[in-house]
């Protein structure tokens, strides 16, 4: 009990006892060990969330190492889930931490979404978001969205009743890829927020980004929260890839 409390004391008093104690029981789904994914999980499992399942059938290839904060030249060949899985046991071994190689898709998605308390998509394609929008609304559990292309990130909330999010993901160019390539820094920041929103619903404290797109652009400085019907019209805004 000692070594929980102190590896937690820097925590308080923004986060409370009590919240810590929730945080630990807490189960928390990431779909995508990569850019994104990556610094989700580290920044859950270092604040106290007690049990991650990580998501993702791909290995690290060098192309990851710009960005992916698990990737290094030892883990290249190394499915990004199982480095997800080694490298919590060293910084938080009090976290449960599942790895799943397995591709998600329709036939899995709500068998693997079962039994978390939420759902944080860190994943590079609109169909494979749909897919897991889909799974967290039957399993009646929040939905954490988050993308990046280039300079540029967007975050969003969905809860089971909410249709907006899936509605622009949906009207999203199936064969967009990012043509600015994906920045280290604009991972981290955009993980960094999704990571907030995933605690804040967790804890059941603060202003959820619900019903909005917070969309920035770390090159000119920009920072946008849209009301969700206009960025479902607004198709550009929303072609982004992880």
């Amino acid at each position: 009990m000692e070594y929980f409390r102190e590896r937690y004391v820097r925590n308080q008093t923004a986060i409370s006892q009590a919240e810590q104690d929730r945080l630990a029981k807490a189960k928390v789904l990431v779909a995508g060990c990569g850019g994104l994914g990556g610094y989700i999980i580290e920044l859950l499992g270092r604040i106290g969330v007690g049990h991650i399942t990580a998501v993702d059938s791909d290995v690290f290839e060098a192309s990851n190492l710009n960005r992916q904060i698990l990737s290094s030249t030892s883990t290249l060949g190394l499915f990004k889930a199982e480095v997800a899985k080694t490298r919590m046991a060293e910084i938080n071994p009090l976290v449960e931490m599942t790895a799943i190689t397995k591709e998600l898709n329709k036939d899995n998605a709500l068998s693997l979404v079962q039994g978390h308390d939420l759902v944080v998509d860190a994943l590079d394609n609109a169909p494979s978001r749909l897919i897991l929008l889909s799974a967290a609304r039957t399993a009646n559990i929040p939905f954490v969205h988050g993308a990046i292309v280039g300079w540029r990130g967007r975050v969003s909330v969905a809860y089971p009743q909410d249709r907006a999010l899936e509605k622009m993901l949906a009207a999203v160019d199936q064969n967009f890829k990012a043509p600015d390539g994906n920045l280290g820094f604009t991972a981290a920041y955009t993980a960094s927020r999704q990571a907030a929103e995933a605690v804040k619903i967790l804890l059941g404290r603060g202003t959820v980004c619900r019903s909005m797109l917070l969309e920035f652009d770390l090159l000119n400085g920009t920072y946008y929260e849209i009301p969700l019907q206009e960025a479902e019209q607004e198709s550009g805004s929303a072609k982004s890839a992880e």
